[in-house]
């Protein structure tokens, strides 16, 4: 039986969010501009209606505030343009010369908010901060929706190492059955491959696998991603918003990260576990679900429960099977197999025509610790065939620091084995002093998220 662990990413770069500032008074273009530069916002301003109309027409903005009264293309114009756009577009309305009647037409139209001049700076900015949180929430809910696929054979597992085919062999019994299973690891093991491997092989395959990282958003934001909300529930919510375990209805939601769920959110879930039901933010209305929950933790949630971090209740409800997925460092004789599958993988998509390695590369790879584990590994295929100029992957196409001995973590001195923290410490370490600090760049080439990454440079002391 042969098997492959694909432990591709949904990792997203995390962008700076921008305004578009209309409004023909220079002074509040000058305050509004200073305020959001400071706040780390990148503001692009125009003094004139036909000016805003224009940039929303070329250019993709997060955020739009505009004055009412402006000559040729009011506020009103700005709004109806913005709508046609992009109807999740938040358009905070100013005005000098409001009134009821305006105020009521701008919000039967969209409008996220409505400010009268003088406005407090203070007052403003929590209002944008809020409109550009709902906006990140949306496009997340839009992303995690479309994240299905029908196709099963992605989700084969590809092994020879005897421990991971014994787990392939228990994840077939135990998927046919709704019982819950916590999946541990350390990252990049492919715990969510692993999910998928259950789901597909599930009576539930036909319906949606949805996944999502509940380390990933604040206590607020993910339960009104999970359970949804009723119109009105809070400021921005023009209209009902289905949750992502309504949206599960009939297949499996994965709940990444698990043990960085708060406690208040824990008792949110337990309750959905015990009762097969959710209530939306803003209702008094129960929907009844059918859901399978797999969870995912590279922490000991024994520890987590016995420290007080995570409930032990939900931890029994979660904890029906256990599947505890190997490091690479422990199944190297895969190394090969999976590299060779990564190259087949992206010479297609790339297409290259690059069919083999120089026996000198499968021997570095053979003896290198990947602290990184699966993603590193497929990163540095994927890596190496973008560089590479003939058919075959050679030393040239690696990191140095998998060819010289500068770099002690990536190999293993075999008269003193370093310990994974160590590996771990000294390669990110090594990832940010590449990336001259930058740590959105250091997560992205080692396959995590900003969060996950800040957590391990807090853990390691490494500020």
């Amino acid at each position: 039986m042969n098997a492959e662990i694909n432990s591709s990413t949904n990792e997203q770069t995390v962008e700076t969010p921008s305004l578009l500032i209309i409004d023909d008074e220079t002074i509040a273009i000058k305050n509004l501009t200073h305020l959001f530069t400071k706040c780390g916002y990148q503001v692009t301003t125009r003094s004139t209606g036909s000016g805003g109309f224009k940039m929303l027409e070329e250019q993709k903005f997060d955020l739009v505030i505009t004055d009412l009264k402006m000559d040729k293309v009011d506020g009103m114009g700005i709004l109806k343009k913005a709508q046609s756009i992009d109807p999740d577009l938040p358009v905070i309305m100013l005005t000098g010369h409001g009134s009821y009647e305006s105020v009521v037409q701008a919000m039967k139209m969209g409008a996220y908010h409505y400010l009268s001049k003088p406005y407090q700076l203070d007052e403003i900015r929590e209002i944008v901060k809020h409109a550009l949180e709902l906006v990140a929430l949306k496009r997340e809910n839009k992303r995690l929706k479309s994240n299905f696929s029908d196709n099963k054979n992605i989700h084969q597992i590809i092994t020879q190492d005897p421990v991971t085919l014994r787990l392939l062999d228990t994840m077939k019994q135990v998927a046919p059955s709704d019982c819950s299973v916590i999946i541990s690891g350390e990252s990049g093991t492919g715990k969510e491959l692993a999910a998928r491997f259950i789901h597909a092989n599930s009576c539930r395959n036909e319906k949606p696998f949805i996944a999502i990282n509940c380390g990933a958003l604040q206590e607020e934001l993910l339960a009104n991603e999970l359970f949804g909300h009723e119109k009105g529930a809070y400021t921005g919510a023009g209209k009902a918003h289905e949750g992502l375990i309504e949206t599960a209805e009939g297949g499996t939601l994965f709940l990444d990260e698990i043990a960085e769920m708060s406690l208040g959110m824990q008792v949110k879930l337990l309750r959905v576990l015990q009762e097969n039901e959710i209530q939306r933010l803003g209702s008094t209305k129960v929907y009844p679900i059918n859901v399978r929950f797999l969870a995912a933790t590279n922490r000991d949630l024994n520890v987590e429960v016995a420290e007080g971090r995570f409930r032990q209740d939900l931890f029994y409800r979660l904890n029906v099977i256990r599947i505890h997925l190997p490091p690479l460092s422990e199944r190297i004789d895969d190394a090969p197999l999976l590299a060779y599958h990564f190259l087949r993988k992206h010479t297609k998509s790339m297409q290259k025509e690059v069919d083999d390695f120089d026996p000198e590369v499968m021997e570095v790879l053979n003896q290198y610790g990947f602290p990184g584990n699966i993603r590193e590994l497929e990163n540095l295929i994927e890596r190496a065939i973008v560089l590479s100029t003939e058919k075959k992957i050679t030393l040239a196409q690696l990191p140095s620091s998998l060819t010289e001995h500068s770099i002690s973590v990536m190999r293993f001195d075999k008269n003193k084995l370093p310990t994974l923290d160590e590996q771990e410490i000294e390669y990110i370490k090594w990832v940010l002093d590449k990336c001259g600090g930058n740590r959105t760049k250091a997560a992205e080439i080692l396959g995590i998220d900003r969060v996950s990454l800040w957590r391990k440079i807090k853990k390691h002391s490494l500020n």
